[in-house]
């Protein structure tokens, strides 16, 4: 065999199916996400403040200027900018990341957390802040409000985790957990 042809290794083979599904879950991510924020600012929240639908679930719009929680909420003209940057940094060194590690749950996880990623950066582009309106409450408790996009992030996060802890034949560990 002449060695011009190139022969892809066994982990590029896998690569490709598992970026296929990891922009196709990005993807569907990022539509809902932005789709769900579209309907409650057009169709849902004007002109009312906040609607109870449940003993434990309000709809609210909230645009948060901060990261998670509110956290680091500012004013400051660079600061959405910035935020966008961190959040197309993070994509894309997951991207890269999984190109080495293209297996498992992490093709799911990776899509959950870029596409949620992007969705929070669109906002930040073209609205005050990131769009959260999912409220639940518990005996007077309010957990920060949030959207598609952070559940999408907190999701994927965990499936990173899951993950790393319990697959087989992963460095750290060990090859115990789940499947075995």
């Amino acid at each position: 065999m002449p060695s011009s042809i190139w022969v892809p290794r066994r982990s590029s083979r896998r690569f490709v199916p598992a970026m296929q599904r990891t922009l196709f879950i990005a993807t569907a991510v990022l539509l809902l996400d932005q789709l769900s924020k579209w309907v409650i600012l057009n169709l849902v929240m004007p002109p009312r403040a906040g609607i109870e639908v449940t003993g434990f679930f309000n709809l609210v719009l909230v645009h948060n200027r901060g990261v998670s929680f509110g956290m680091f909420q500012s004013d400051a003209s660079w600061q959405p900018y910035f935020l966008i940057a961190i959040n197309l940094g993070v994509a894309l060194a997951l991207l890269i990341w999984l190109r080495k590690q293209a297996v498992g749950l992490l093709p799911y996880a990776v899509g959950l957390v870029v596409g949620g990623a992007l969705g929070n950066a669109i906002d930040r582009l073209y609205q005050p802040g990131v769009v959260d309106f999912l409220d639940f409450h518990l005996a007077g408790w309010h957990w920060p409000a949030f959207n598609v996009a952070d559940s999408a992030i907190v999701c994927g996060v965990a499936l990173i985790v899951v993950d790393g802890l319990f697959q087989p034949g992963r460095k750290g560990n060990k090859g115990a957990g789940i499947g075995r």
